[in-house]
């Protein structure tokens, strides 16, 4: 077992994909001689060359539809966007051609890409180099879409977006990109299939959901919350698209209540799809309305983001009202 954070396994899982694959190849802003700006990507050029490993213009238009070429023709590209907040030049690019490019050739043409991103705040970015747009993606048939909060999680999902055929939205939390460490299977072979959410810690009272970065938030929340002697039931996305309603709705149905949390702005966020299946298929199970919580409906701040993101208080005070109910 080897100890890592979730920078190093992002590192070492393209490594050992890229030897196992030889069709795999990595695009990207500076990912080559720099490593990329997180250095998610360190060394990778110097062990695989320039073919393999290639720098890129700025220019995510120009590297999307590169890369959609690339698969095209037997190649499987892995696509780095500095940001998640800088994709939207090869917006179209994606939800337009790469989604679609599978069903509009009637499986002759594969779409195998995989667009990692670093996503979200935490890291005092501003308004450009924040943003949580996870829900851009998941409206949009085609597309996978990962987003992992620990280094086993990320190793596991990374391998099977890089094994699958088709393309996935890759979406890396950077706030706990160096935070968050453990001991990683050593098996070469390990996996972690998409839509099968995680229950991190079982309760009774109110169940709670997040994704990414804001899982470790909770965990904060549901301590304070066993303080006040309130059992939370703590539910880890780790794909939203396909997710993994089945989980919630058996644990809905055991607590009653229902706490939704993410860092994205809380109008049209995925919470919102969340709570209309849970009101749509368990809404007899319902004990208290469904509550949710994002970032406040505001461009990200700068100086306020601590206040901007939801804290383990945040969470609490919502966990309280589903449980007072």
């Amino acid at each position: 077992m080897t100890t890592s954070n979730i920078v190093q396994t992002v590192n070492e899982t393209l490594r050992t994909e890229m030897r196992r694959n030889g069709n795999v190849v990595l695009l990207g802003e500076d990912i080559g001689k720099d490593g990329g700006v997180f250095r998610a990507t360190a060394g990778l050029q110097n062990e695989f060359g320039q073919q393999r490993v290639i720098d890129t213009p700025i220019a995510e238009e120009g590297i999307i539809g590169m890369a959609i070429g690339m698969a095209m023709n037997g190649l499987e590209p892995v696509v780095e966007i500095q940001f998640l907040d800088f994709i939207y030049p090869g917006f179209n690019q994606i939800v337009s051609e790469l989604a679609k490019l599978r069903y509009r050739s009637g499986g002759h043409f594969p779409a195998h890409v995989v667009i990692r991103a670093p996503s979200g705040g935490g890291i005092r970015g501003g308004l450009y180099h924040s943003q949580s747009t996870e829900a851009y993606f998941t409206h949009t048939p085609g597309l996978f879409v990962a987003t992992p909060s620990t280094p086993t999680d990320t190793m596991g999902l990374m391998r099977t977006a890089m094994r699958g055929s088709d393309p996935v939205m890759f979406l890396e939390p950077k706030r706990i990109y160096r935070t968050v460490k453990e001991e990683l299977p050593a098996d070469e072979e390990f996996t972690i299939p998409f839509g099968k959410a995680k229950v991190l810690k079982e309760g009774t009272g109110v169940t709670l959901v997040s994704w990414g970065a804001m899982v470790h938030t909770c965990k904060a929340a549901v301590e304070l919350a066993s303080k006040e002697n309130v059992s939370v039931e703590l539910i880890d996305m780790r794909t939203l698209m396909p997710f993994d309603i089945e989980t919630i709705l058996a644990s809905v149905r055991k607590t009653g209540r229902v706490v939704i949390a993410h860092e994205a702005t809380k109008v049209s966020g995925f919470g919102g799809e969340i709570a209309a299946q849970i009101a749509e298929r368990a809404i007899d199970s319902l004990q208290a309305p469904i509550v949710r919580l994002g970032g406040f409906d505001a461009p990200f701040p700068y100086a306020l983001e601590n206040t901007y993101l939801p804290s383990p208080e945040r969470i609490l005070r919502a966990i309280r009202k589903a449980a007072s109910y």
